[in-house]
């Protein structure tokens, strides 16, 4: 039995060698950039409670950033598999079509995001801004963020193809990483300029009107296009649209647990860490099922086999890794700003039990989902990364809260 058990782990090592390898450079970066968020959250109390609502906003931007050029980069990585799109750094039809998509999405899902927001909090009765702050400091976060994402997310997709590296394992955890690290600052500089015009109402209404005319505009315009920018808005706006509703429930979770966020800076800064992290790992298992099932390596069957056997236990190989290592940053860069952390035992564990029991949930929903979406002849690359990160990070937020405020208060 240990003999067996020695070759097959020689075996899964040999054949996922790459995969770990590149996956693990990426998380690495992807922990560093969600670090940075982290302590962006961290320490963005006087904004949170100077605009109220703002968290329920924050993780559903975050995600959508993820989501939108995670799928960019998946359909990329997608066309450089079969040939149809060339590594080489210029303009063609394919990339041209996808940045029109991804503009018109990143557009209509900033405005679907402010409204499902303000919503929530009407709902649970959270105390918030107007409609009219939400909608134009989503838009303009979106579009800030737009700006450096789409040049970033070809870069990374067309240059690591070309360096004979996998985007599958690099772009979408590197692309959510990035995201993650600018998603904040841009949704605090909206919230200045935001601000500054609150002054003059007539001139927020004004703006509000034009965002909502441009956005209503662009949808049409991608939704009756000639070319693949329809086939991508279609598919990809619905799901989008309940990605946004699972973001803005994390979101809202956050905000009824902002109290015991704002006491434990070490968990405030775990959170985009975590949610990071964690969307990083299911997004490589995402692109690399939807790449499988486009080439043929995976069968669209409902009981995985030996390739998504493969995949899954170089998740979990990733996930018993990472988790350890989020968490030990998380209480460092709180002790390195001077705040006073939980303990590293305590935040370890939380992390790792945190992420063990996620993880172990989102491969079968990962795996169901990738199925189901190509049986059915949706494209998974427009499906999977974007559903399944808005699912982890609904129920990696539940699940991380979940298990702390379990953790903290048996050892009060």
């Amino acid at each position: 039995m240990p003999t067996r058990f020695v070759k097959y782990l020689r075996e899964f090592l040999a054949d996922t060698d790459s995969v770990l390898k590149e996956s693990l450079i990426a998380l690495s970066i992807c922990a560093v950039g969600d670090l940075c968020a982290g302590i962006i959250l961290g320490n963005m109390e006087f904004f949170l409670k100077t605009y109220p609502g703002l968290m329920v906003i924050i993780p559903g931007a975050i995600g959508m950033r993820g989501n939108i050029f995670g799928s960019f980069g998946s359909r990329l990585s997608t066309h450089l598999h079969i040939g149809t799109l060339s590594p080489k750094f210029e303009r063609s039809e394919i990339l041209d079509e996808n940045i029109v998509a991804s503009l018109i999405l990143t557009m209509v899902l900033s405005v679907l995001l402010a409204v499902i927001a303000k919503i929530i909090c009407i709902v649970f009765n959270f105390e918030s801004i107007s409609i009219f702050d939400f909608v134009l400091i989503s838009f303009i976060a979106g579009l800030v963020s737009t700006i450096i994402m789409l040049p970033v997310t070809m870069f990374v997709s067309l240059k690591s193809f070309e360096g004979g590296w996998d985007p599958d394992n690099i772009t979408t955890p590197l692309i959510a990483a990035i995201g993650d690290f600018f998603t904040l600052p841009a949704i605090i500089l909206s919230v200045i300029i935001v601000g500054f015009i609150a002054s003059i109402e007539i001139v927020k209404i004004i703006l509000f009107c034009i965002v909502i005319l441009i956005t209503v505009v662009a949808l049409i315009s991608g939704w009756t296009s000639n070319n693949d920018v329809k086939h991508i808005v279609r598919q990809s706006t619905p799901v989008l649209f309940v990605c946004s509703i699972l973001g803005t429930v994390a979101g809202g979770i956050l905000n009824d647990s902002l109290t015991t966020l704002l006491k434990n800076q070490t968990l405030l800064t775990l959170v985009p860490l975590f949610s990071g992290e964690s969307g990083g790992l299911v997004s490589i298992l995402g692109a690399r099922l939807a790449s499988g099932l486009h080439s043929g390596l995976i069968d669209p069957v409902l009981r995985p086999k030996k390739h998504t056997v493969e995949n899954f236990a170089a998740i979990l190989t990733l996930a018993i890794i990472m988790y350890p290592v989020i968490g030990f940053l998380a209480e460092s860069s709180t002790l390195a700003f001077g705040n006073i952390g939980i303990g590293f035992p305590v935040t370890l564990l939380i992390s790792f039990l945190s992420g063990m029991i996620l993880i172990l949930i989102m491969l079968l929903v990962v795996f169901y989902i990738s199925t189901f979406s190509y049986r059915r002849g949706f494209d998974p690359d427009n499906i999977v990364i974007p559903l399944s990160t808005s699912l982890t990070d609904s129920i990696s937020t539940l699940i991380l809260i979940g298990v702390s405020l379990g953790i903290l208060s048996l050892i009060a």
